[in-house]
């Protein structure tokens, strides 16, 4: 099975390297330039197209739809191929509305960031978006976070839903947010779906790897125009889908086994920590920017270039340079959270200081920017 789905990242690359391509000549002949955004919005405006996410959303969400039409129609002959898929056939009738719900969601959101790149509708009209998609995801759906609180509390599914819906607009901002340098959203997502997808094979969820396994070829096939100097940007068409992406799958993962010791991720608890190891650097520029806005009577949710990156160039790295830095310090902490319930509780410690110390890192090279210029 790990082979059947680690073969859909190379074909994932090309359709997207190759959506890429059309999309930048299409993208320039339309107009469909890089624009200032909301009112008040600070940035630097450049004669790059934004509408990047199509390459990055087409091929996933359509992998999606041609996985479920496949199931639907030859689910037979999908089998005759890999025999290991015949252990998952009773739970179809179960996993089919959730993968239509899901492929929903990132369209609605691919089709609202769109619209936001090119006449802005401001933040709430998005946040409200988000709101809604994850609480139908959380409540119809049962894609929830934590359901094991529920029952002590009392209080019925109410406290899973809300962590649930909170967890997938975070995740969705937070990379969102991480989209304001060239390379940077493109990757870091797939620096972090890649090691999720490692837990989703150690785990034998082969579905979630699966998407995972699109998600990261369709991010790298955009990255090679992405890469700075970027030749096309993804916008929110493409940012939000990702961070959406990321957030459910994060929740359908399972990261730790408390019953079977030894077998897929472990045993350890403190697994399910590695989702938070794992994108520790997109929450850190999140809580960052917007603790500085608010400390400048600013919304949170208007872009500037005061975000991790632009504070690594003001004390003197390149763009390119930020950017390395920045993925650099995804991988470290995508090391840690990974191996995190295979190892022993001592070992867990170590790899949870690893992280904060790496976050740690990350305050100091920019501590003395914390009030970067806005421009």
């Amino acid at each position: 099975m790990t082979s059947a789905v680690l073969i859909l990242m190379p074909v994932a690359f090309i359709v997207s390297l190759i959506l890429t391509g059309i999309v930048v000549r299409v993208g320039r002949r339309m107009g469909a330039m890089d624009t200032p955004g909301a009112a008040g919005h600070a940035k630097s405006v450049r004669n790059v197209p934004n509408i990047g996410g199509i390459a990055i959303a087409w091929p996933l969400i359509g992998g999606l739809l041609v996985g479920m039409l496949l199931v639907c129609t030859a689910w037979d002959s999908m089998v005759s191929i890999v025999p290991a898929l015949s252990a998952y056939e009773a739970r179809l009738d179960q996993t089919a509305p959730t993968v239509l719900a899901f492929a929903i969601g990132l369209l609605l959101l691919h089709v609202m960031g769109l619209i936001d790149d090119r006449r802005s509708i401001g933040p709430w009209p998005k946040l409200l978006l988000q709101i809604g998609i994850a609480a139908v995801m959380a409540i119809w759906f049962d894609v929830r976070l934590l359901r094991m609180i529920d029952e002590p509390l009392g209080i019925g599914p109410v406290p899973s839903v809300i962590i649930t819906v909170v967890w997938i607009v975070v995740i969705t901002n937070a990379i969102n947010f991480l989209d304001n340098m060239d390379g940077l959203a493109s990757g870091v997502a797939a620096i972090a779906c890649s090691f999720l997808m490692a837990a989703a094979i150690l785990n034998e969820q082969w579905f979630i790897a699966a998407t995972l396994a699109v998600l990261i070829g369709s991010l790298v096939g955009f990255l090679v125009f992405n890469f700075p100097p970027a030749k096309i940007f993804m916008g929110d068409g493409g940012s939000l889908v990702i961070g959406f992406a990321l957030a459910v799958l994060v929740v359908r993962t399972t990261f730790y086994n408390p019953v079977e010791e030894g077998t897929g991720l472990g045993s350890g608890w403190y697994g399910i920590f590695m989702p938070l190891a794992i994108l520790a650097v997109p929450l850190y520029d999140l809580i960052t920017v917007s603790c500085i806005r608010i400390s400048q009577g600013r919304s949170p949710l208007v872009g500037d270039q005061q975000h991790y990156s632009h504070r690594l160039v003001a004390r003197g790295l390149s763009n390119r340079g930020a950017v390395i830095v920045i993925w650099g310090a995804t991988l470290v902490t995508g090391i840690a959270g990974v191996s995190l319930a295979h190892l022993a509780p001592w070992q867990a410690v170590l790899a949870g200081i690893q992280v904060l110390l790496i976050v740690a890192l990350l305050a100091v090279l920019e501590h003395a920017s914390c009030g970067a210029r806005t421009s």
